[in-house]
């Protein structure tokens, strides 16, 4: 039982992290598949340069909550002797599917806002605190694909430092690696200076 009950919980990780509000809410605005601006993902970036801000504010919402529900689920529902590994896997199988959508032909976003909602399931102070990193490198670097990676590549050990170290951490580290893996792909990109997830003609 406690077998299936951990599948399940990853199953439905996945299959809620893979419900693509983006390309949904695009859709239904513009008829325009939102992958088709900007980095080519579905993301809430792209979503403003083709529905505009408050669809985008709307698919940031979305995008938080499917990361949120299913890790908050296994939090509250496993037992404790399980959860330390399910709650982290639920997590990461969000983001999976966030990047990786099964109802979108496997061509998602980047899971960024996905694992900020796991995060703030887990914590608010670790949302909080992977939030405040990602900001402060957004503005140090001008460059949302390069402090993305690097919010991925080093939240867990920032979390260590600041005795963040139980779900948050193995969060961090599992949801982390896919997050880095993920922007990596668009670390040259370049960007205009007057909004930064504009590419620049």
């Amino acid at each position: 039982m406690t077998t299936l009950l951990s599948i399940g919980f990853l199953i439905l990780g996945y299959l809620s992290g893979s419900l693509p509000f983006s390309i949904w809410i695009t859709w239904f605005v513009k008829h325009v598949d939102v992958r088709d601006a900007g980095s080519g993902h579905a993301t809430t970036s792209n979503t403003i340069h083709q529905a505009g801000a408050g669809w985008a504010a709307l698919v940031l919402i979305l995008d938080i909550a499917k990361g949120f529900l299913p890790t908050y689920l296994a939090l509250t529902m496993v037992r404790d002797d399980i959860a330390s590994y399910i709650v982290p896997l639920t997590a990461a199988c969000a983001v999976v599917g966030h990047c990786w959508p099964v109802f979108a032909q496997f061509r998602g976003g980047m899971g960024l806002a996905t694992c900020g909602g796991a995060l703030l399931a887990v914590s608010w102070i670790s949302f909080s605190v992977a939030f405040g990193f990602w900001l402060i490198l957004m503005l140090a670097l001008r460059h949302p694909a390069r402090a993305s990676a690097l919010t991925g590549l080093f939240m867990a050990l920032l979390f260590w430092l600041v005795n963040l170290r139980g779900h948050e951490f193995w969060v961090a580290i599992m949801c982390g690696v896919i997050i880095a893996s993920r922007f990596h792909a668009d670390w040259n990109r370049t960007y205009s200076e007057r909004w930064l997830s504009q590419e620049q003609p």
